[in-house]
């Protein structure tokens, strides 16, 4: 590791170097982030995982940089033109701009036409014209007329010299650094209708005629714009202040009114417009898509986290209904630990209209199957579905909840879904996936690509191996701040737990599968391939529940176990006593077990576990119901205040469901009766909220609302 990293990354990051360089040897050692942001408190200074998370990618970034500098250092060399200064200039330099501005006038030419008249010999004149001394230079260029090099005449002779100059000129940094600081300071991106596209283009109309400092564009106005040029509907520009740019151009390759400094102008004019400009125009287009990606992956991320940890409802056994009208509603009956007992469909919808039957059918399966909740999905017929279930009487223990169906299809035809039910068909799937959700949301939630769960923005317009990164690191994180009961798990949900992966998470369900149930987390270095650096990675966030031991049922890592230990027998007491009894713990002074390798925050969050093992980060699951008296959006009018729930944030609102098949959206301007930056300030993913209705386009199908003064 290059030893300068750390200062950059701690001057960048605003973290201590200290802390940066011990979060990077963890790194370098294949410590996991969620290991190092949990149990290497002492090393990192406390660092969290979005800490940790930065830490890593700025070093892998770091390592990038260094890897093209040796590229281009080998290319000058090459080539006979290092030297000394510029060698210092290349290895003192951590920007990929920067460093391809040095690199550009080295960099191996394609056929342009500027390496044309080198090959023609007329770089003798482009320098003699760039001297800019008096002179015929008509004279001079004849001395370059030459029939075999096809330079035919003197006209053609400045051509190609004034080719030179001009790429010498778009080659030289403090030229595109005149133009950069112009686009920087003032870009204008504007947005134009390709003739004829108007009709098929309606959903961009917004951006027919548009413009905007580009400063300002947020990201989710430049990737409709971005898609709107990809649908082939909008033409695109980003554009400086040409005739400042021009300006300090000539101030600065233009000396004098010589007729050589004519031509050189005439260069300048011609490489402004030919190469530079469109060069930084490129350069600031990738610039502002990169920038617009990122917040719109800080949004899905945001998002997708939010889901992941929403409330469970625990191990209880549930009947699910995916619901639909003309095929029927899709029953199934889960047990506490989601294991499918039965489904069949029922039909209480028209066409065939069978309540009665239907009715009697959901009796007899809540009786049969001693069901304690029901889950109904929130597609099509699910208002109508809610009501006729509701419409039973079904004893009041039994609560109703309708939950998301996001991406339950995506599963339902998977390659995952498919190995869990190879007998069933893809509506059986769908109605479990949609129980289960009620029971875990997180469990059932990792078993689906996150691009396809639905609570993004332009999610297939952004970088996508930078999407799957951040959203497999969401998943990660939010797997191993719940903790997982390794005897109950499924192996796409063990697979996220740091340290494991894939191949050991199957030999782990395996094992457990001939074994029986892990007695112990000591038990886990039995399994394949599970060897002590994936036990030191895992076992923290793995739970075993009556066990041997019972801080395996705590976020304690067996490497502090001797710590509890130790309290234990200096206050006379058990581990388990210690554990059950507030009393007892509150005799503890942590101060005494501070030692030369755990320090208090280690014990800090080891006394949180003894006095909640296994506590679960995620808030108490609440029910909801819509209002029974809208039902579609013809029911709705201006003024009304309605029941909803947040099902998507971005960053120029919320949308919300009120039960009419259509999402209504709150703009920024109305989350709140002050000014609201960034939404999740005011909102959360499937949050219930109220709101007011304050404008109807059935045209459109859709629905205005606010948040203000309700």
């Amino acid at each position: 590791m290059n030893t300068i990293f750390p200062r950059l990354i701690g001057q960048e990051l605003k973290i201590q170097e200290h802390r940066v360089e011990n979060t990077l040897t963890l790194l370098e050692e294949g410590c996991t982030i969620p290991f190092i942001s949990r149990y290497r408190k002492e090393m990192t200074g406390a660092l969290d995982e979005v800490q940790v998370a930065a830490i890593s990618d700025k070093f892998n970034k770091l390592k990038e940089i260094e890897k093209r500098k040796q590229t281009i250092l080998s290319s000058i060399t090459e080539q006979g033109k290092l030297t000394d200064e510029l060698c210092r200039r290349i290895e003192s330099s951590w920007d990929f701009t920067e460093l391809e501005d040095i690199y550009m006038p080295y960099k191996p030419k394609r056929h342009t036409r500027a390496e044309v008249a080198r090959q023609r010999g007329l770089e003798p004149l482009a320098q003699y014209l760039m001297l800019q001394t008096d002179g015929n230079v008509e004279k001079k260029a004849a001395m370059y007329v030459c029939k075999e090099k096809d330079v035919l005449d003197t006209a053609g002779a400045l051509k190609g010299a004034m080719d030179i100059i001009a790429e010498t000129v778009s080659e030289d940094e403090h030229a595109r650094n005149v133009v950069r600081n112009n686009f920087r300071q003032g870009a204008v991106i504007s947005s134009k209708v390709v003739k004829g596209k108007e009709a098929e283009g309606q959903k961009f109309r917004d951006y027919f005629d548009f413009s905007e400092k580009l400063s300002r564009c947020a990201s989710h106005r430049l990737l409709a714009m971005r898609r709107g040029e990809a649908e082939g509907v909008l033409r695109i520009s980003i554009s400086g202040d040409d005739e400042i740019c021009m300006e300090r151009l000539n101030r600065q390759f233009v000396r004098n009114r010589s007729e050589s400094a004519g031509y050189v102008a005439d260069a300048v004019a011609d490489s402004f417009k030919r190469l530079l400009k469109p060069s930084i125009e490129t350069e600031f287009a990738n610039l502002s898509k990169e920038i617009a990606d990122k917040e719109a992956i800080r949004i899905f991320v945001r998002n997708l986290e939010q889901l992941l940890m929403s409330p469970p409802l625990g191990q209880k056994r549930v009947l699910a209904i995916d619901p639909g009208f003309r095929t029927g509603c899709k029953v199934v009956c889960l047990d506490a630990e989601g294991n499918l007992l039965h489904n069949e469909a029922i039909y209480p919808h028209p066409p065939k209209h069978e309540r009665t039957a239907a009715g009697n059918k959901l009796w007899t399966l809540v009786k049969q199957y001693k069901t304690e909740a029901i889950s109904i999905g929130n597609g099509t017929a699910s208002r109508e579905t809610e009501d006729f279930v509701r419409g039973l009487g079904l004893p009041q223990n039994i609560q109703i909840y309708v939950v998301s169906e996001d991406g339950a299809s995506i599963y339902s035809a998977s390659k995952v879904a498919r190995e869990e039910f190879p007998d069933y068909d893809v509506t059986v799937r769908g109605a479990v996936s949609i129980g289960r959700r009620l029971m875990d949301p997180l469990a059932e939630l990792v078993k689906i690509d996150p691009n396809s769960i639905g609570v993004g923005q332009y999610q297939k317009d952004v970088n996508q191996a930078e999407l799957k990164q951040a959203l497999d690191r969401t998943v990660v994180n939010c797997v191993n701040k719940v903790g997982v009961n390794v005897n109950t798990a499924s192996k796409h949900l063990l697979m996220y737990v740091s340290g494991l992966g894939p191949a050991i998470a199957q030999n782990i369900v395996n094992y457990r599968a001939e074994n029986g149930a892990f007695k112990s987390r000591r038990e886990l270095l039995k399994v394949p391939k599970l060897g002590p650096k994936a036990f030191e990675q895992s076992a923290g966030f793995l739970r075993i529940e009556g066990g041997i031991e019972p801080l395996d049922n705590s976020a304690v890592h067996p490497e502090s176990y001797h710590i509890v230990a130790q309290m234990a027998h200096d206050l006379h007491c058990s581990v388990e006593e210690l554990m059950a009894e507030k009393s007892i713990r509150q005799r503890i002074d942590i101060h005494n077990y501070v030692s030369e390798h755990v320090g208090l925050p280690t014990l800090e969050d080891i006394m949180k576990e003894l006095e909640k093992p296994s506590r679960d980060p995620r808030q108490q699951l609440t029910a909801f119901s819509f209002d029974a008296n809208v039902k579609e959006l013809k029911d709705v009018k201006e003024g009304m205040v309605l029941p909803g729930i947040v099902t998507n944030i971005t960053n120029f609102g919320c949308f919300v469901d009120v039960g009419v098949h259509t999402k209504g959206l709150v703009h920024i301007s109305e989350l709140a009766d002050r000014f609201v930056k960034d939404p999740t300030e005011v909102v959360q993913l499937h949050q219930h909220v109220k709101v007011r209705v304050i404008s109807i386009d059935m045209e459109r199908g859709r629905l205005a609302l606010s948040m203000k003064n309700v």
